[in-house]
């Protein structure tokens, strides 16, 4: 049995880790090839979208994860009717607030950018950069919530060739789109729609051909069920909205308290963090079906096995992340481009910033286990705690009281804080029935 559920786990997680490194390598890659092929005040005007970008990314997980969570339990219980209208109401779901963001992203551009805290340094490329993206923002949320649900309708390895090819599709059209053809920020913020739009191509056919348990119908709304998708993606939604809110207060206390050379130094640990989140997340949401369905079966012993082995994967991949972060971040810096000057203050800041990657980690699987066992309310408390209520002033505050270096180390401080509380939840939620 141990045997069976390690080869669901490879099944299930190593596809959907790669399917979030490959959506966040969109981003990296874009900054790697801005900052070569732009300058470094661009990749920091890249940086300064990055919180749309983010929220953007959190309200389609609040459906796409609120959906599979939802399904993943129907299919447990053995209701293949009840796992099919969630995956049409969510797909709903994602049309309508994929056209509302777009249609935000393209009529106010220069208006959003100034909300992020874009200085005349960074306003012009960011605006250029966040009109592009948005227009793209409908095929890429539907490419979101395709993956998720095909994913949970046994074609991960589907999933995967799509996320792979629309990866390859960015490399080489930022490559084109930024030397031979000098567009510049635009030439990123294309390509990366391209690689969205590609994806979504790849995986429709499962859905249009009706080679699992999904098909499309007429979009009849429920709101009882949309309700449900909601609660239950809200816990994955407000821990992803922790990274645009940090990301806000970090570059607001560099911009008052440092300067730009701390803007452009954080744009390089925002794509390192990126890039970690990628594989805490693709962890969590790769177990997340088997949480859901273990728990939906009533199988304890399983639930118990998915969760350990969730928290071993991101202990030992956060540690590895950190000591490569360590060991390689000349390496790292010098693939964007950045001047001396920002390179050397960036390498003397990494070890301040990095060690929290490992205390996240943990934080994320605990989120993960509580939603994907209907204790919602336990993981929605932890996931508001991670993201505003304790993140917020110990960013805001502890440079006040320690100096403005130590916004570095706000990072680690607020997950550690937070993992105390993760700790007495998780004890409170395996006293309950999901025990």
């Amino acid at each position: 049995m141990t045997e069976q559920r390690m080869k669901r786990v490879v099944q299930f997680v190593l596809p959907t880790m790669m399917s979030n490194v490959c959506f966040f390598l969109f981003t990296i890659l874009d900054g790697i090839f801005v900052g070569r092929g732009v300058g470094t005040d661009a990749l920091g005007a890249v940086n300064i979208v990055m919180p749309f970008v983010l929220v953007t990314n959190a309200l389609f997980v609040l459906i796409n994860i609120g959906g599979v969570a939802m399904a993943a339990i129907k299919l447990g219980q053995g209701d293949r009717a009840g796992f099919q209208r969630v995956f049409q109401q969510s797909m709903s779901a994602i049309v309508v607030v994929s056209v509302l963001l777009c249609i935000a992203g393209t009529l106010f551009p220069a208006q959003i950018c100034t909300l992020l805290g874009a200085t005349e340094t960074y306003h012009a490329y960011a605006t250029e950069y966040l009109f592009w993206y948005a227009v793209f923002l409908i095929p890429s949320g539907l490419s979101m919530g395709l993956q998720a649900f095909v994913r949970n309708d046994n074609a991960p390895t589907l999933v995967s060739v799509a996320v792979i090819a629309s990866t390859i599709s960015d490399i080489i059209l930022d490559w084109l789109l930024i030397f031979p053809i000098p567009l510049g920020v635009t030439g990123a913020a294309v390509s990366t729609g391209i690689g969205q739009v590609l994806s979504m191509l790849i995986v429709l056919p499962h859905v249009l051909r009706k080679k699992g348990n999904l098909c499309f119908g007429k979009p009849m709304w429920d709101i009882k069920l949309i309700g449900d998708i909601v609660l239950h993606g809200l816990p994955e939604c407000i821990a992803q909205l922790a990274s645009p809110i940090a990301t806000l207060c970090m570059n607001w206390m560099f911009v008052t308290k440092i300067g730009d050379i701390a803007v452009n130094a954080y744009a390089v640990m925002s794509y390192v963090a990126s890039f970690s989140v990628a594989l805490f997340f693709g962890t969590s949401e790769g177990l997340q079906p088997l949480l859901g369905q273990s728990y939906g079966a009533g199988d304890q012993k399983g639930l118990r096995f998915y969760f350990r082995v969730g928290m071993w994967i991101n202990i030992i991949g956060s540690i590895l992340v950190t000591g490569a972060v360590l060991l390689f971040g000349r390496q790292i810096c010098g693939l964007f481009g950045i001047d001396a000057e920002t390179l050397t203050y960036t390498l003397d800041s990494m070890p301040c910033y990095a060690w929290g990657f490992i205390v996240m980690s943990v934080n994320v699987m605990i989120s993960s286990y509580l939603y994907s066992t209907n204790q919602s309310v336990h993981a929605i408390l932890l996931n508001v705690l991670r993201s505003f209520v304790i993140s917020v002033p110990v960013m805001l505050l502890l440079p006040e009281l320690l100096g403005a270096n130590s916004i570095w180390y706000t990072f680690g401080v607020y997950e550690a804080i937070v993992l105390i509380f993760a700790i007495i939840l998780l004890k409170a939620a395996q006293k309950s029935k999901t025990a």
